[in-house]
């Protein structure tokens, strides 16, 4: 397999690590939807990341398709615990939770598109997002301070807790003036993930798009 995008992204990031805690074997290739984006363009139209080849030849897009398949594969194996529920109020519980951490990822990308591509912000746009991921924040730290166990669904990591810590890494990273030491158990969860030997093989630096200016 190959796995197209760069591992700042939390979206692409989280679909390394569900490669890699799965044991499949796969191709990286780091390329910038900014500056790769005609390399990325045969595969993927849309030039976004990430953007999964199968052997077959076959092409996943977006981060959930890509995992979904993954689970799927892993469930069909039956060698390992997929990183997600099959069914019931665990597998709903991890869905809102990854809708929660992969919306204020969107969020906090599209702040940083406004302050960083356009010369003229805008005041309005700047404040939604603002208020937006301000307001998930609480949300998502109300939820990891009443977890009762070391991951938000008991003893086993699942994409709920990847994609969390990704967004968390990738936000802190691109909007270095928010202070998450207002939320603690937020900035516990994402310490003890970036502690693990996966977390820092699938990682880099935050880098983003070229300045407009």
């Amino acid at each position: 397999m190959i796995l197209i995008g760069q591992y700042d992204s939390p979206y692409v990031r989280r679909v390394g690590i569900a490669l890699t805690l799965y044991g499949f074997t796969f191709e990286h290739r780091p390329w910038s939807t900014f500056g790769d984006g005609d390399k990325i363009a045969p595969f993927n139209p849309l030039r976004r990341v990430p953007t999964l080849i199968l052997d077959t030849g076959d092409i996943i897009l977006e981060s959930a398709y890509a995992l979904d398949w993954l689970d799927e594969q892993v469930r069909a194996a039956d060698i390992i615990e997929p990183l997600i529920a099959a069914s019931g109020p665990d597998r709903q519980k991890a869905l809102y939770y990854i809708a929660l951490s992969s919306g204020f990822s969107d969020k906090a990308i599209a702040l940083f598109y406004e302050q960083v591509l356009h010369k003229e912000t805008s005041p309005v746009w700047l404040e939604r997002c603002q208020t937006q991921i301000g307001a998930v924040l609480d949300v998502l730290e109300n939820i990891r301070a009443e977890a009762k166990s070391r991951w938000l669904l008991g003893s086993t990591m699942t994409h709920a807790d990847i994609i969390l810590a990704c967004s968390l890494r990738h936000a802190r990273e691109a909007h270095p003036t928010i202070d998450f030491a207002a939320w603690p158990a937020l900035s516990f969860h994402s310490a003890q993930c970036e502690q693990l030997d996966v977390f820092k093989t699938i990682s880099q630096p935050f880098i983003g798009p070229p300045s407009q200016d």
